[in-house]
This record gives structure tokens, C-alpha cells and sequence, in this order.
């Protein structure tokens, strides 16, 4: 399909302005019937990227968005109010770049972004900005795959270049890609922009997948160098979507299954951006999975030379796992659920800190923790003691491992305000 169709459709996409292009979140169509238990945005596939970019009828919420573009500073002015010293937020890539294989970037998107970090400054907030979070450019997921093709490394890197060079003496904390280990069920659209093809086989898919994962470890060991050499003072963070599995049971096999799992599904990318290496467990996954990956010498130098600063992770939950079924994940029938079967587990919160800060010894930043739900308005309020409930919980197992003497850089809720759920594509899912 091609740059050319791109050219041709991308004002046609709803709330495109300043030069931007569309992106992933574009494309996004909220269906007249969803489900609560199901993920949003998984096998997406080329025809169904020209369909949504042609489509002037369907619902698109993140086409809208909550106009944040245009209201930041009455926002960021609630928020200064409201006590909070820092603020996380992400640079949209098809801002600065629209097709993202440009040489120079639009200049409109920037003057946004210098816009919305003064304010934040001004108002005595620190910008944490993460550089990618579900928003590339869809001319790169339909030129090139995604980034399962090498070539995404040095146009991301560009991208970034771009604003550390920019930005270097306003942001101090930076987070390069929003949960790098989301690359199962939607997250290898959302995350990596993998489109499916029905001719794949799962050898194929999985080799797909991780190498997508080792391009943008290389594309991160990159941004930390040139970082680094640029401005010592920068601090460059990675992020997991932590979600710690227990066993299911007192068996120790149900221990061992949810171990095994939660280093495959989380562990394993916090490993490489903190230790630089590939975890031996890993390496046997790949071996037994037969997953093919097209590594250098040169690379896996580079991943071990530019670990990160600090990690940052999101935690919304827990869950557990038998290990008769070793590769699924099971909601604990010991936890109260959100309407969204998301467990209420302030105590696994706690235990995520525990085992990063000894697995790394690294400076820890909370870059989520929240609860969706859906509120209603009495009376022009609403009574949310359900949330209060749930942050103060968490809230006060963080203290104790404050106390414990982990190094924790900060905490930013999600959302400070509400915003459209990438799981679900819609607003009722409210997390401000």
C-alpha cells in the first residue's frame, strides 16, 4: 500500500492537525459491542489499517483523544494544585515525524512539545517523557513491518536524537519505550507494530516477535549512548508492565510454573536493559521455541555497554498460575476484582518492589499504578472512594519499601486525568 496511498489519506484521518500523521492509535475503531475480559487492537492486519483510514463513519476515540493538545495548561494547572512534583507523559512520534522515514521533522509538533514542557516547568513539575508509547507512525508498520525490520532502529533513533538534542537541558528523565515486554496478544501491534499474516506459522510469529524485542533493545542501547555522551546528566530509564505471578496453590510446581512464566513475560527485558545480557533461561526459551533471531556481535556489544539508570514500571494487578496449564494466566480467587477482573493486590505492589530492587539495585520510578472503573456523577460529584481506597493501599506499601531502603525516584498515578484505555479503546473506563 505504500507512502504514496499514505500521503493521500493522511488528512482524511479525524483530528489531524500541526502536520501530523496517523499513527497506530488512528486506526482504533471502538466496535458497538466489546468485551470487558478482552484485549482491543490485536491482529490487525494491512486491509484493516487502509479501511480505518478511510473510514469517515466509525467511532474512533483516540482520534479525539481528551483534546489534551489543546487544554494543557488548564490541566497542568489542576495538577499543579492538586501538590504533584512531577508529571509522565509521551512524545507522539508521528508529530515530529508523520511518515516517520522523514530526514527533518516537523517543526509544529516540536513547538507543541517546547510549549507543554515550559508549562510543566513553570509550574514546578518534572517532565518524565517517555519517547514511544503505542503511537508509531503507520507508514512504518505498512513500509517496513514494523519493528520486526532493522531499519525502524535508525529512524527511531533519529526520532530521538531529535529530542534529547532539543530537550536535554529542560528533561533530565527519560523512559524510551512505554512497557517494553508488551509484545503478547495486542501488544505486538501496539508495541512493536506487527501486522498478522495469516501464512505465518507460530515458529514464524515468535521469531517475528523477538526480534521486533531485540531491535528495540539495540535502538535503546543506542538513545543511552548518545545520551550519555551528549549530557552526563541525563538519566535514561526502562519500563516493564509488571504483572507477579504467584502459584496457584501450595504445590511447588504451581511456584516454580509462575516463576518460570513471569521471567518470560516480564523479567526477561528488565534483564537485558539492566545487566546488558541475554539471561540464560531466555536463550533456552528461544532454543526449545525454535525462535530465530538475527543478532551482531557488534549489537549484543552495544546492549552490554548502555544499560539503563533507572527502571520504571506500571502495576495494576496480580494474578497466579497452575502449572498444569504452565503458559496461562489465572485471576486469584483470594482478591477482590474490578469490573475490568483486574485483582486488587496492594500487597503485590510491595513485592514488586522487593524483587526488582534486589534483582538490580537500580533507581525505581512508579510510571503507573490506578484502577478503571467506571464512576457516576451525584449531585455533581463523584463518590470515589473506591479509587481512594485502592491508591491509599498502595500508596502505603510503597512507604515500606521506602523504609526498607529501596531507591524510589518517584510515583505518577494513571491517569491524573482520564483518558481513552488503550485496552479498551473508549472513555467509560475511567482512571483519573
Amino acid at each position: 500500500y505504500g507512502e504514496v496511498l499514505l500521503l493521500q489519506t493522511r488528512q482524511r484521518v479525524l483530528g489531524i492537525i500541526d502536520g501530523r500523521g496517523p499513527s497506530q492509535a488512528d486506526i482504533m475503531l471502538l466496535p458497538e459491542k466489546y468485551s470487558r475480559l478482552g484485549s482491543f487492537g490485536a491482529n490487525v492486519t494491512s486491509q484493516d489499517i487502509i479501511r480505518a483510514l478511510n473510514d469517515k463513519q466509525g467511532n474512533y476515540p483516540r482520534r479525539r483523544g481528551i483534546d489534551f493538545y489543546h487544554t494543557y495548561p488548564e490541566d497542568l494547572e489542576l495538577m499543579r494544585r492538586m501538590g504533584f512534583k512531577c508529571f509522565r507523559t509521551s512524545f507522539s512520534w508521528s508529530r515530529i515525524f508523520p511518515n516517520g522515514d522523514e530526514t527533518e521533522p516537523n517543526e509544529k509538533g516540536l513547538v507543541f512539545y517546547d510549549k507543554l514542557i515550559d508549562k510543566m516547568l513553570e509550574l514546578g513539575m518534572e517532565p518524565i517523557m517517555t519517547i514511544s508509547h503505542y503511537e508509531m507512525p503507520i507508514n512504518l508498520i505498512l513500509k517496513y513491518g514494523g519493528w520486526q525490520d532493522k531499519k525502524i532502529i535508525s529512524l527511531f533513533y533519529r526520532f530521538a536524537q531529535t529530542l534529547l538534542k532539543r530537550y536535554q537541558h529542560k528533561v533530565k528523565y527519560w523512559i524510551v519505550f512505554n512497557q517494553i515486554n508488551d509484545v503478547y496478544d495486542w501488544g505486538e501491534f501496539a508495541g512493536l507494530g506487527i501486522l498478522k499474516n495469516k501464512t505465518d506459522d507460530s515458529r514464524t510469529n515468535m521469531s517475528k516477535k523477538f526480534q521486533a524485542v531485540h531491535n528495540q533493545f539495540v535502538a535503546n542501547a543506542m538513545i543511552v549512548k548518545y545520551a550519555h555522551e551528549m549530557n552526563s546528566s541525563l538519566k535514561i530509564g526502562g519500563m516493564l508492565g509488571m504483572t507477579p505471578l504467584y502459584g496457584a496453590s501450595s504445590n511447588p510446581k504451581d511456584a516454580a510454573a509462575a516463576y518460570y512464566l513471569w521471567r518470560i513475560h516480564d523479567l526477561f527485558f528488565s534483564d537485558v536493559l539492566s545487566t546488558g545480557s541475554y539471561p540464560g533461561y531466555m536463550l533456552r526459551y528461544f532454543s526449545e521455541n525454535n525462535v530465530s533471531i538475527d543478532t551482531t556481535p557488534a549489537e549484543l556489544d552495544l546492549i552490554k555497554s548502555n544499560t539503563i539508570d533507572y527502571l520504571s514500571f506500571s502495576y495494576y494487578y496480580s494474578a497466579i498460575v497452575d502449572h498444569r496449564h504452565p503458559y496461562t494466566v489465572i485471576p486469584n480467587p483470594s482478591l477482590k476484582k474490578s469490573i475490568w477482573c483486574w485483582a486488587d493486590d496492594p500487597v503485590g505492589f510491595r513485592y514488586v518492589f522487593d524483587v526488582l530492587w534486589d534483582r538490580y539495585h537500580l533507581p525505581l520510578f512508579v510510571a503507573e499504578n490506578g484502577l478503571g472503573a467506571v464512576d457516576k456523577i451525584e449531585n455533581g460529584e463523584i463518590n470515589g472512594s473506591y479509587r481512594i481506597s485502592y491508591l491509599s493501599e498502595h500508596i502505603k506499601r510503597m512507604k515500606e519499601a521506602l523504609k526498607d531502603g529501596v531507591d524510589i525516584l518517584g510515583y505518577a498515578s494513571w491517569g491524573p486525568i482520564d483518558i481513552v484505555s488503550y485496552s479498551q479503546a473508549e472513555m467509560s473506563k475511567r482512571y483519573g
